[in-house]
């Protein structure tokens, strides 16, 4: 049964018309037929009860005259009237007085009608054989009586005859009527159907995704041109693939721009532009098409750029996310990871998609594991953030990290995830740990600083009886030996004592104006000779501008001796190259130092601690451990930096001609210092 949903629309169409006008002739003709039947026999029985009527006023003198020659003509008369089989007059008595039958008178029709004398007119219906008779009595009446009796007899089969024609005729109307309705259907339903399969060809069109395509009508007046507003603010102004009763905020006066479409569309019709262009149900549906089209056109335009930028943001997350060096983790209600950064899928060895639907046990071991179960599963059932620090073993030591875990809430507020941040802070551990030995040093400072006073004035005295004893004892004798070994340790204790001041900032700085390449050669002047007896050249490579800063000279002076000397001791007794060079940075703001040497070098692990107080890669009794902290505490005083590289980097440019030291890659200190500096007044504290 699914021939009918299959056929065209014009077939159905057609079919539609045509059995229509099939069921309205079948209910019709019926009933037309009857009524018509019904009408011929009623106007039959007039002509009859006409004719007997007439017949029965005209026998009158006929009968009273006993003329029967009148009586049989009359009579005879009747009978070439159409319909009339028979016709006789009676006798009061009934006796038949003419009658036009020719082969006798059936004698049973007498009794087969009869009318009194107070009736007009009296029909009855009679059958003779297959014959059907209308019989029409009507009494021959006199001022003084009845004379008799009038009868005639009409054909029902010659009414049947004129009712079948007529019918006849009525359905041959009917499908007169039903071959020019199909023919008109046909052109009718081409022309529907064509409109609807332009309608169909759009819709195509428009599942392929071309939304450019107009099956709405072209022809019609605009409205800015109808009214000539020229108001080209208005959003209907220059609009041609859409009617300005389909367009929102249109500025038209006349238009009701408030409620919906409907509300509006009302207000319209009495529109001059709505009157000229409004079309049927198909054209509103191809119009409708048309604006459908154009919303989805920028329905989906919206949806694509916001698609872009959806795009452009997950992109610029996912960069953000995994260029940070924190790992950072989505865990869903199941305890499995749905999602994480790049840092995070390189510490467990995985790619980010290989890490979906994976669990703690999978990517860490199992202690490990065990605690970030157990902390998530606090955290799923309790719903409070947590912020934490903990250690965790590696191959290459103990990592301390910075653990941000919260609870991500769904729609409905229910906890649905948690994101875990994990920052190494091994580094600020290390630093924390420093912070805190500085402020324990910087308290043994203090205390240093004060006991180194109370220890100078006995060491001066000290030294003072021994340089005098050695003049009144012989050169060459015992004592004198001793003596000069007590002078020679009480030098080495006043030089701890002085850095230990110098460690406790003890000392007051005296800053001015000075030549930076002064300070620097002055040092150089001062252990030249002591480092060409020990086999160290020093080359000087100086900027030849000579910049000025704002500094202590004497204590500057002192952090050149510094490192000059640790670039003596760094070659171990055996011939070596110092490389000392200086550069104004104009620009920035800066003027530089590097000291170089080629001596031994400096371990990665001690080039983190070289600053530290009382840290020292020399043996117990070639150094104090001040030397560097001092020397650094000097540096951060004048606003500047220093730091150091060991090996000396390539880039660096080492003299090629150096000769000596213990090929161990060198170490170079870069001193950093600003230009600018503030100037004070006469008798102004300086700001440490």
């Amino acid at each position: 049964m699914r021939i009918f949903p299959r056929l065209r629309f014009r077939t159905k169409l057609n079919l539609g018309m045509a059995s229509i006008l099939v069921v309205m002739a079948l209910l019709l003709l019926p009933l037309i037929g009857t009524m018509s039947a019904n009408s011929l026999v009623e106007e039959s029985k007039k002509r009859g009860s006409a004719l007997v009527e007439g017949l029965s006023v005209r026998a009158v003198d006929s009968m009273l005259a006993r003329d029967f020659l009148r009586l049989k003509n009359m009579v005879d008369e009747q009978s070439t009237v159409e319909d009339v089989i028979y016709a006789f007059v009676q006798d009061k008595n009934g006796f038949v007085m003419a009658h036009t039958f020719q082969r006798g008178f059936p004698v049973d029709l007498i009794e087969a009608n009869k009318v009194d004398t107070d009736e007009s007119l009296h029909i009855q219906l009679l059958a003779d054989g297959s014959r059907r008779i209308y019989d029409f009595a009507a009494p021959v009446l006199v001022s003084d009586g009845r004379l008799g009796t009038v009868r005639i007899g009409l054909s029902q089969a010659r009414i049947q005859l004129a009712v079948q024609r007529q019918i006849t005729i009525m359905a041959g109307l009917f499908a007169a009527a039903l071959f020019l309705a199909t023919s008109l259907g046909t052109v009718f339903a081409r022309r529907v159907t064509a409109r609807l399969g332009r309608l169909r060809a759009h819709a195509e069109e428009m599942l392929t995704g071309n939304l450019d395509t107009i099956s709405g009508p072209s022809w019609g007046i605009h409205c800015w041109e109808k009214q000539q507003c020229g108001t080209t603010q208005c959003p209907a102004y220059g609009e041609t693939r859409r009617r300005c009763w389909y367009i929102a905020g249109t500025m038209c006066p006349d238009c009701n721009n408030e409620g919906n479409f409907q509300c509006r569309l009302q207000s319209c019709r009495l529109c001059a532009v709505y009157r000229e262009n409004a079309g049927d149900e198909i054209q509103d549906l191809a119009e409708t098409f048309d604006v459908m089209a154009l919303s989805l056109k920028s329905h989906i335009d919206e949806l694509r750029g916001a698609e872009r930028n959806l795009r452009d943001q997950q992109r610029l997350t996912r960069t953000i996310l995994d260029v940070t060096p924190d790992r950072v983790s989505l865990i869903d209600s199941t305890m499995r990871y749905r999602g994480c950064n790049k840092s995070f899928a390189e510490s467990v060895g995985l790619s980010l998609a290989e890490v979906d639907g994976k669990t703690d046990f999978d990517l860490f071991p199992e202690a490990e594991a065990e605690e970030r179960h157990m902390a998530a599963r606090d955290i799923l059932q309790s719903g409070r953030r947590l912020d934490t620090q903990v250690m965790v073993e590696t191959a290459g030591g103990e990592r301390w990290y910075h653990v941000v875990c919260i609870p991500v809430l769904s729609e409905d507020g229910r906890i649905g995830g948690l994101l875990r941040t994990d920052r190494d802070i091994t580094d600020i551990k290390r630093y924390e740990n420093q912070l805190i030995q500085a402020q324990k040093m910087e308290s043994l400072g203090l205390l240093a600083g004060g006991v180194a006073h109370e220890i100078n004035t006995p060491l001066g005295i000290i030294l003072g009886y021994a340089q005098l004893l050695q003049e009144d004892v012989p050169a060459d004798s015992q004592i004198h030996q001793d003596l000069a070994i007590i002078e020679k340790q009480t030098q080495v204790c006043k030089k701890i004592v002085a850095d230990l001041l110098g460690f406790s900032r003890q000392t007051q700085s005296a800053k001015r104006e000075m030549c930076f390449n002064n300070s620097v050669m002055e040092a150089v002047s001062l252990v030249r000779h002591t480092l060409e007896l020990d086999k160290v050249a020093i080359v000087t490579q100086l900027d030849d501008r000579y910049p000025i800063i704002y500094g202590d000279p004497e204590k500057l002076k002192q952090v050149w001796i510094n490192l000059l000397t640790n670039a003596r001791d760094a070659m171990g007794g055996q011939p070596g190259t110092i490389l000392i060079r200086t550069r104004l940075d104009t620009p920035g703001g800066i003027v530089s130092l590097w000291v170089a040497d080629n001596g031994s070098g400096i371990a990665e692990d001690a080039l983190k601690k070289i600053f530290d107080p009382f840290y020292s890669t020399k043996a117990v009794d070639k150094g104090t451990g001040l030397g560097l902290s001092v020397s650094f505490g000097i540096i951060e005083d004048h606003g500047g930096e220093i730091h150091a590289v060991s090996p000396i980097p390539e880039e660096f440019g080492f003299p090629v001609e150096a000769k000596g030291g213990l090929d161990g890659g060198g170490t170079v200190f870069e001193v950093n210092l600003p230009l600018d500096h503030q100037v004070h007044e006469p008798g102004e504290p300086e700001k440490e």
